[in-house]
């Protein structure tokens, strides 16, 4: 099976990259099924991992559908296909569906050179994959990568609590889809005893050049010539990395666009506040006018409350009607009877003037 498609149900299932064990699907396939849709899409996820390019291409694809993308992992979301759930709007979880999330791994034979690429290339693809764990959990991408490292299996309510999906659903998960999770350091021993059983394994589908072989290619590649090998394998390599170059490409504008689109907003904050602070309404309304500020008025709105708001009375700060209120508060108003008035002003005043030595 490659890629189901249901009204606005598409269903992804087994290895990410091609289909290793009887089931898979490929960043073709993907492209292909979505070019077909139109609207809200819901995408029913069950993977054990498989390709990491194939992964983020994938996840790359469905991050830029027009349209709404809710994620539904109905038994396992691992490695490449955990990368591929965060590009959903909403992830949930099946009730007994699990999560992994690891740092992307290779075997390598050969000598240091060809080992040493191997770790630059796996470098890069984690510090990608961290971004993405990062954009949709709200963590770092150090925090990321060490939950990365650790090769971390989530339930579904650890997947909510950690920010890489957000629901729990009610509805019971599938079974897991067909991988050889022996290659994993960590996985559940039942997962382990299965692959076991039903030998679902890896090692067939990966050549003494540690490229990925699909399946169809493993009888094929026994009749093959060494050069036709070797073109082969070449072709692949430049595939990939053009790939790969347009994933880091697309992230990086991705990127550049989150960030001017938080500068223009802040822009328009400091704009929006000196605008309203500059209206002749706030003028002894300062205080009433930083609250609607805050509170995101825009500068109509704001100009109409301050309008219809009474302006601040500055108190008097003069000496005379200092001295008039501290008299006046000392009782010296002869309790403000109006006709003692003029004779408590009177008497108030000599006896200030005794004070400074004058008559």
């Amino acid at each position: 099976m490659t890629v189901q498609v249901k009204g606005q149900k598409v269903t992804l299932s087994g290895t990410v990259g091609d289909d290793w064990f009887g089931d898979g699907f490929t960043h073709a396939n993907v492209v292909a099924a979505l070019a077909g849709l139109d609207g809200d899409i819901t995408v029913y996820l069950n993977s054990g991992g498989g390709i990491a390019s194939e992964g983020a291409a994938i996840y790359s694809a469905l991050a830029t559908y027009d349209g709404r993308v809710d994620i539904v992992i109905e038994g396992i979301a691992a490695s490449a296909a955990s990368l591929i759930a965060m590009a959903g709007e909403t992830v949930t979880m099946s009730d007994g569906a699990v999560m992994m999330i690891h740092d992307p791994m290779n075997i390598t034979v050969g000598n240091s050179a060809e080992h040493a690429k191997t770790i630059e290339e796996l470098e890069a693809y984690a510090k990608s994959y961290a971004k993405i764990y990062a954009k949709k959990s709200g963590k770092t991408a150090n925090d990321c990568r060490d939950i990365m490292k650790a090769e971390t299996w989530f339930d579904g309510d650890q997947a909510v609590e950690a920010g890489f999906a957000d629901e729990s659903g009610a509805s019971k998960a599938r079974p897991v889809a067909a991988y050889d999770y022996r290659a994993y350091a960590h996985a559940p021993k039942g997962f382990v005893a299965q692959a076991k059983a039903k030998d679902w394994s890896i090692a067939k589908y990966v050549n003494h050049d540690n490229k990925p072989l699909t399946a169809a290619s493993v009888a094929k590649e026994e009749d093959m010539t060494d050069k036709e090998r070797a073109d082969a394998l070449a072709a692949e390599l430049a595939t990939l990395k053009a790939e790969k170059a347009k994933i880091e490409a697309d992230f990086a504008t991705a990127s550049a666009s989150a960030a001017q689109a938080t500068a223009d907003a802040l822009k328009a904050d400091r704009d929006r506040r000196a605008a309203i602070m500059a209206l002749p309404e706030a003028k002894g309304r300062e205080v009433l006018a930083e609250v609607l500020f805050a509170d995101g008025a825009n500068v109509e709105k704001a100009k109409a409350f301050l309008g219809a708001a009474p302006e601040a009375v500055a108190p008097s700060t003069t000496a005379e009607d200092y001295e008039k209120a501290r008299l006046a508060g000392a009782d010296l108003g002869n309790g403000g009877k109006s006709e003692d008035k003029k004779a408590s002003w009177a008497s108030a005043v000599s006896r200030a003037n005794k004070r400074n030595g004058k008559k």
